[in-house]
């Protein structure tokens, strides 16, 4: 059995200083919200075995920010290139790349629409696809700061393969203020 988790990055500034993309940073919400999905990390183990953060400025902002909230999980941490902008395609070569460390609950750290459609593509539909009320939030969007826990019944991360694998719980910071967490 493993587990994929994929948590797009917090809610960011509209432009960043340099006027470039890649270098946004989280805005005010996204500090907040951030930790929301640490704590929750933290409370519903397991954590992940290791955690693939692309390189962007609002990516490793949001690592920093939930991994603080985690202080007893040390999870191996790879910052990845390829996860910037990355489609289908590369999602998948980086999550067979960490077939190499052997992680049984790997997460990514990323952007839509890359991760969103992955998510989407991942899960098996119908009732194998797990939590109905998450694919149903999940169906039109990734929100910022928003996790999808997937779970496959494969032993090696080279045998994933859509339509697969089964959503256990969607997490948004919203959600978990509504939740009153």
């Amino acid at each position: 059995m493993r587990r994929l988790m994929l948590l797009r990055h917090a809610k960011t500034e509209t432009d960043a200083p340099s006027g470039k993309d890649f270098d946004r940073r989280l805005d005010e919400r996204g500090r907040h919200d951030a930790p929301l999905i640490g704590a929750w990390l933290s409370s519903h183990p397991p954590p992940p075995d290791m955690v693939c953060v692309s390189t962007a400025m609002r990516t490793r902002q949001t690592w920093d920010l939930v991994s603080a909230a985690m202080p007893s999980n040390k999870p191996t941490v790879e910052y990845v290139d390829e996860l910037y902008g990355a489609g289908l395609e590369e999602l998948l070569a980086v999550i067979r790349d960490a077939a190499v460390q052997d992680p049984r609950r790997l997460m990514l750290i990323g952007h839509n629409p890359g991760l969103h459609e992955m998510a989407l593509g991942l899960m098996m539909s119908g009732k194998q696809g797990g939590d109905a009320a998450g694919r149903k939030a999940l169906a039109d969007n990734l929100p910022t700061g928003s996790l999808a826990l997937i779970d496959f019944d494969i032993d090696d991360w080279n045998d994933i393969a859509f339509r697969s694998g089964t959503l256990v719980q969607f997490v948004s910071p919203k959600l978990l203020k509504d939740d009153g967490q």
